[in-house]
């Protein structure tokens, strides 16, 4: 379960990491008075569940109140990376001196958590894991182990911050792990962990709980917010929607497509048991999408039906307004009823995922030249 920041922040307070003065809003009348409260600059950061909101325009300025409500209003009910923003966060702007990256995560291959730890942090993270990976200090723990204090400043020391630092960073690294082994966290990351005048304070704040562990917390349920059917979604910059029950088969649908020269315009993984509603609601959004020429539905039937695919498929087709050709591979449990209802629809499909991904391709390529 993905929390958002300013739950993440709630839970870092409980565990005494500082954090900014903040406040979450849902009207630009909120906003405004949230910076009135806060009676400083302040950052409007949207409240999605996806990262590279900086980049994308998700994080804004304001230096007074009605700044404040004009950027919200500007914010709510835009699209960040495919999630309409529906909150903002509004908090003290900072006056940053240097910037840390500091996360605790699950590595499942070494089946162990791991600290990552790095005097670069910010919006580039990902560049510096990429380019200089040599910058971000890992430290594995043994889960049956107690993590000390003495080990989180040697993993500051060794991360490369100032003496003068090291013994606030190492609390830091140490506090966070603790939440993180209490809330049966995947990752609680902070990027970045900034140091201002006022010391070391989480700047960021990220939690994703381990859904399997929810019957432990029953005090989190009150950060559930998504659907407990909902599914991963990404808009991406090609013009085949690609839809898959699963994100290994998702992601193999979408090289199939760049494989025969196509590019996806979403990744959409509607999971391992769909519904006929889930199928349909799928399809409706990515119908919805203008830059979308052509729709890929990859389904290997598992837990999922072939024939409440079919049926969401027909559902659909027979409401949507927009005509877009739609290439389905079906093949699974109930794969010869799904494909019976397909046909008696006069709705093609294949059973091999190259053949649709294939034709996908030349679909697309034929609407192209028109």
């Amino acid at each position: 379960m993905k929390i958002h920041e300013y739950q993440a922040k709630e839970i870092f307070r409980e565990g005494k990491i500082p954090t900014p003065q903040s406040i979450m809003a849902e009207t630009p009348e909120e906003a405004q008075k949230a910076a009135l409260t806060i009676n400083k600059p302040v950052a409007i950061k949207s409240q999605v569940l996806i990262g590279g909101r900086g980049k994308a325009g998700g994080i804004k300025f304001a230096e007074n109140p009605p700044e404040a409500y004009q950027i919200t209003e500007t914010l709510l009910g835009s699209d960040i990376r495919g999630e309409t923003v529906q909150k903002v966060l509004v908090e003290e702007m900072l006056d940053i001196q240097d910037e840390f990256y500091l996360s605790v995560a699950v590595d499942r291959s070494a089946r162990k958590p791991i600290i990552m730890a790095s005097k670069s942090g910010g919006v580039d993270i990902e560049e510096v894991a990429h380019k200089t990976p040599e910058k971000i200090f890992k430290y594995y723990l043994d889960p049956l182990d107690e993590f000390m204090p003495y080990q989180a400043r040697e993993i500051a020391r060794k991360m490369g911050v100032t003496n003068d630092l090291i013994s606030s960073v190492g609390g830091i690294i140490w506090k966070l792990y603790q939440i993180f082994k209490k809330y049966d966290a995947n990752i609680a990351e902070i990027n970045p962990l900034v140091l201002t005048s006022k010391g070391i304070i989480a700047a960021d704040a990220k939690l994703d709980i381990d859904d399997d562990s929810l019957y432990r917390h029953r005090d989190l349920a009150r950060f559930k917010t998504e659907p407990s059917d909902e599914f991963a979604y990404v808009k991406l910059d090609g013009d085949i929607a690609v839809i898959g029950n699963g994100a290994g088969l998702t992601l193999t649908g979408m090289d199939m497509l760049k494989l025969y020269g196509g590019k996806p315009a979403t990744f959409l993984d509607i999971g391992g048991g769909a519904s006929q509603e889930n199928i349909a609601r799928a399809l409706n959004l990515v119908i919805s999408n203008p830059q979308v020429k052509v729709v890929f539905l990859n389904v290997l039937g598992g837990i999922t039906r072939a024939d409440d695919v079919a049926n969401g498929v027909i559902s659909v087709l027979e409401e949507t307004k927009r005509e877009i050709p739609l290439v389905i591979r079906l093949t699974g449990t109930n794969e010869e009823e799904g494909q019976r209802i397909l046909t008696e629809a006069g709705v093609s499909y294949e059973t091999s995922m190259e053949a649709a991904a294939r034709k996908a391709v030349e679909l697309c390529n034929e609407l192209s030249k028109n």
